[in-house]
């Protein structure tokens, strides 16, 4: 009975190798037709292909550039002027939204009833709107509500100085100069120096992702915190810990476990989402592939490039969170 049960386990096991090889074999094939049908379409339309064009002067600025970047550069440059946008709107919405979920997840099962009531308004009201709404209500409250740049808001923490008006928020920035690692932003006759500016239209992506993602990790966060037995609740009070120490010591490492894999579902959701920065004109990088598209005809090679680059950062993002998952399980 066991060679039986064996040697069926085995002819299972190879069925099942078999069918993957057929649907990855369909898969190809699918896919090259797809490809073929495309280059036989924009040949007949007589439509150049390749990826040469990217080593051409772009023949266009970009408003926003954390890289040096003129319209000289090639297409190359530009699409890599607007991955770092893309990147760092991304990396600092993650943080953010991480940080509110946690107090808003903290905030759902708080004892006290108002602060309850106070996180589930906010919680319906930025989880239930649509985030191109959002944004664009961001951004048009950002234009029409801060001074010109005449008269900005100016504010400071410690001896750097800060400037907010319609060009965006100015901030300190690292600098060359001997002695000092960063250098604040100065204004002198309506026009801004020194530090870095960020755009207002930076600011509008950077408050909506990080609001619309943050209602969503709250529920996240909760759910993670709910499945903590409260036995365990207990046994932190009778030993004399006081809730915060039993919230920080307790519940949260336990309830990482949880939280971590559907949190990375929500890390991917919010960088997808940040293509929608076309929509206010953040030069991310769906927005300078657009305009390459328009230029250069390019639009299948235009699309593939972002598609790819898309797949490659949801790709390490997930990988990282796993791995993070791992250690956490391993050292629950």
């Amino acid at each position: 009975m066991q060679i039986k049960a064996s040697v069926h386990k085995h002819a299972t096991s190879n069925r099942a190798k078999i069918y993957q090889v057929l649907m990855l074999g369909l898969i190809f094939l699918t896919l090259g037709l797809i490809v073929y049908n495309t280059l036989t379409n924009m040949h007949q339309r007589g439509i150049q292909g390749g990826f040469g064009f990217l080593l051409d002067p772009a023949g266009f600025d970009i408003s926003e550039s954390w890289i040096p970047f003129e319209s000289s550069n090639s297409y190359a440059m530009a699409f890599s002027v607007g991955l770092v946008n893309t990147l760092r709107v991304c990396a600092l919405s993650i943080i953010t939204c991480t940080a509110l979920g946690i107090l808003l997840g903290l905030g759902r099962i708080s004892p006290n009833p108002l602060i309850r009531f106070g996180c589930q308004v906010y919680v319906e009201i930025f989880r239930n709107i649509p985030l191109l709404i959002q944004l664009l209500i961001w951004y048009v409250l950002i234009v029409e509500s801060l001074p010109d740049t005449q008269s900005p808001i100016h504010f400071y923490f410690w001896d750097y100085h800060f400037y907010l008006s319609k060009e965006g928020l100015s901030v300190p920035w690292f600098t060359s100069e001997p002695g000092k690692l960063f250098q604040s932003a100065s204004f002198v006759d309506g026009n801004l120096s020194g530090g870095a500016t960020l755009s207002p239209e930076f600011m509008a992506l950077y408050t909506g992702l990080s609001l619309y993602t943050s209602a969503f990790a709250s529920e996240v966060v909760r759910a993670g915190l709910l499945s903590v037995d409260k036995g365990q609740i207990e046994a932190g009070l009778s030993l004399g810990l006081k809730r915060w120490q039993i919230t920080r010591l307790i519940i949260l490492p336990k309830a990482l476990r949880v939280i971590i894999p559907p949190m990375a579902n929500q890390y991917l959701n919010l960088i997808k989402n940040s293509s929608l920065a076309v929509a206010i004109g953040y030069p991310d990088l769906v927005n300078i592939s657009n305009t390459t598209l328009n230029q250069t005809g390019h639009a299948v090679e235009c699309v593939l490039i972002i598609m790819l680059i898309y797949l490659a950062i949801s790709l390490i993002t997930s990988n990282l969170m796993n791995a993070y998952n791992k250690r956490v399980m391993l050292r629950g």
